[in-house]
């Protein structure tokens, strides 16, 4: 990775490991809380402990992640050879600082509660304030410079292009949890990448199976003006978007957002479409056939047995995908003892 990845990386990270030595040379290996912060990780902890004996000696910190394994048969189908994991991960290298300055105490303690509780719900730290001044005065923080800091992303940037091809369909086609954000992560380290079937997007647009945080903006800027949303605040859309258990959209050659779609889905029996919409200035162009194919074929709605969505004007175009009109369904017929219910 280039250092700035690798820091961006780090800081993203659930918890990081520290390792480190006490005086005498025994390991001291502890899983913490940290934030990246003016060229440094830091953490906080009790002022007593082993973490206190390793201040001023060298220290590794480190985080991982595991994107997807690769079995071997999705490039061989005999040898066990390529067998494999890809991961993404950072390594710092530095000296373990403490860190007793009261107003940059408060500043790492600010960030991990932002990090860590980003709805608030307190009043942010200052090291004048006295709720907080006997608190920040008696908290260990310690901080490691990034000194020496390696990223590294094992994407299957040493298969051919062909070969990591087959990858991204074999991982479409498997449909674990994390496949589709693998898929999403492996060709953007490899761009040579043949686009393929089921990402075949019409002239101008790419296709992506699995949206996520950086993309709520833009999503909500193309949904708020749709009549279902109508009244619904932008904050509730987004939330909407990213609780969904699928999340496709297209973007154009500028890497804007165009096209979004997602579904609510349990996996076995039913899924609900929401939220498809094409930008103004693509539609006509199949931009919104390419994106529903896609999320019809997520691995969290393909399997189930019924998909459902409602549309007050392009019945023609789900008809193209199966989808038929309610009324023209026959009736589902009730027990004595079952009611249909609905909330509003």
């Amino acid at each position: 990775m280039e250092r700035a990845e690798a820091e961006a990386f780090l800081g993203l990270a659930e918890v990081v490991h520290l390792a480190s030595t006490t005086a005498e040379g025994e390991p001291v290996l502890r899983t913490v809380h940290g934030v990246v912060l003016r060229g440094a990780i830091a953490f906080h902890g009790a002022p007593v402990g082993e973490k206190t004996e390793a201040v001023g000696r060298p220290a590794v910190v480190s985080c991982e992640q595991v994107v997807a394994s690769i079995p071997s048969y999705f490039t061989d189908p005999e040898r066990a050879c390529p067998a494999t994991t890809l991961y993404r991960s950072a390594q710092a290298h530095g000296m373990i600082e403490r860190v007793d300055d009261p107003d940059h105490k408060a500043e790492v303690l600010e960030a991990l509660m932002q990090k860590y509780q980003p709805e608030g719900g307190y009043t942010p730290l200052d090291a004048s304030s006295p709720l907080y001044r006997k608190a920040i005065a008696g908290i260990l923080v310690l901080a490691v410079p990034l000194s020496r800091l390696d990223g590294k992303a094992k994407l299957s940037q040493n298969r051919t292009p062909e070969e990591r091809a087959r990858i991204l369909t074999k991982l479409w086609e498997r449909g674990a949890p994390g496949d589709p954000a693998a898929i999403e992560l492996l060709r953007a380290a490899c761009p040579d990448t043949p686009v393929p079937a089921f990402l075949q997007a019409p002239a101008g647009c790419v296709l992506s199976c699995a949206l996520g945080p950086r993309d709520v903006a833009e999503a909500v800027d193309l949904l708020e003006g749709g009549y279902w949303n109508q009244g619904v605040p932008r904050e509730a859309i987004g939330r909407a978007q990213l609780g969904s258990s699928a999340w496709v959209g297209a973007r154009d050659a500028a890497g804007r957002l165009v096209a979004t779609a997602r579904a609510i889905s349990d996996g076995s029996r039913r899924a609900w479409v929401y939220d498809v919409m094409v930008a103004p200035s693509l539609r006509g162009r199949g931009v919104g056939e390419a994106v529903v194919r896609l999320l019809l074929g997520h691995p969290a709605v393909r399997g189930v047995s019924h998909v459902h969505l409602g549309t007050q004007d392009a019945h023609t175009f789900y008809a193209r995908f199966g989808f038929r009109d309610r009324a023209e369904l026959p009736p589902r017929p009730f027990t004595s003892t079952e009611m249909q219910l609905i909330r509003a």
